[in-house]
């Protein structure tokens, strides 16, 4: 039998949701929203006619509709009506699915069927030559990272958070290595990381990226971060998978956002939010 063990969407929100969707249950007033949405500033109704071919009286209808649920801004400026887009729509829309589709319920800590054989400690001077060479069988798979050449231990050490380096390992080898980097210098920014998380190839599969993940956001959530981050690659499936078991979340997809050995690559943007800060 499946456990439910997220909240039931409250009543009153479910309504307001149902209310948004169901306004926008209308292919022409879809494209109306999206042409005052990519304007440049502020339109009038007969703006909206002529660009979407419709009639003033259903742009009318089309536009009261919208305003009504608060997709749009109407004002008057002298007797011209001015139509805008509600900027908050921007973050209600995309919120309102994500807590219709359960991204927004409780998530996972992290895994919890770590392997026994797996232990993970902090990274020491020792552990410098595995860790890059782990490193450089991650790059040899082509869906770890942008990366071409193994970075030096010097530009490493001084990107990484010094209390938030593990290493794992199997029968005292290390096997695989996580780190977090802060992504800004401003005081703003401080709590917020850029995590990574490589196993060597030998390794892969039996458990060392859980028990990794564990340690880092564990570890993360105990220093007051909240909120760790990364991109991976569509077709770094175990990745992902591995991201999600730890309470990561997908944010979205940039498109051709780099080249890699010459082709455009997209990636997953996903995040991590401690919700006890």
């Amino acid at each position: 039998m499946t456990t439910l063990e997220a909240p039931v969407l409250p009543e009153q929100e479910a309504a307001t949701y149902a209310s948004w969707f169901a306004c926008l249950a209308e292919p022409t007033r879809v494209r109306l929203l999206h042409t005052v949405a990519t304007s440049t500033g502020d339109v009038t109704v007969g703006d909206l006619t002529e660009a979407l071919g419709i009639s003033q009286s259903t742009c009318s209808h089309h536009v009261r509709k919208l305003a009504e649920v608060g997709f749009l801004q109407i004002r008057k400026a002298g007797t011209t009506t001015l139509i805008s887009v509600n900027p908050a729509c921007c973050t209600g829309l995309p919120h309102a699915a994500d807590a219709v589709m359960g991204i927004l319920a409780p998530r996972p800590c992290c895994p919890a069927d770590v392997p026994a054989d797996v232990t993970v400690r902090a990274l020491r001077p020792s552990d410098w030559t595995a860790v890059r060479r782990i490193y450089a069988e991650g790059i040899a798979t082509g869906n770890a990272t942008f990366e071409t050449d193994v970075p030096s231990r010097k530009s490493l050490d001084a990107k990484w958070l010094p209390d938030h380096r593990w290493v794992a390992e199997i029968d005292g080898h290390v096997a695989g290595w996580a780190a977090l980097a802060p992504v800004s210098t401003r005081e703003c920014y401080s709590g917020v990381a850029e995590n990574s998380i490589y196993v060597g190839e030998d390794y892969r599969g039996q458990g060392v990226g859980k028990a990794l993940i564990r340690q880092q956001v564990r570890a993360a959530d105990d220093a007051g971060l909240w909120t760790l981050q990364t991109s991976i690659f569509p077709e770094n499936r175990a990745s992902l998978a591995l991201h999600h078991s730890a309470g990561f979340r997908t944010l979205g997809v940039r498109e051709r956002i780099a080249q890699h050995h010459g082709k455009w690559r997209d990636t997953v943007f996903i995040e991590r939010r401690n919700t006890t800060v």
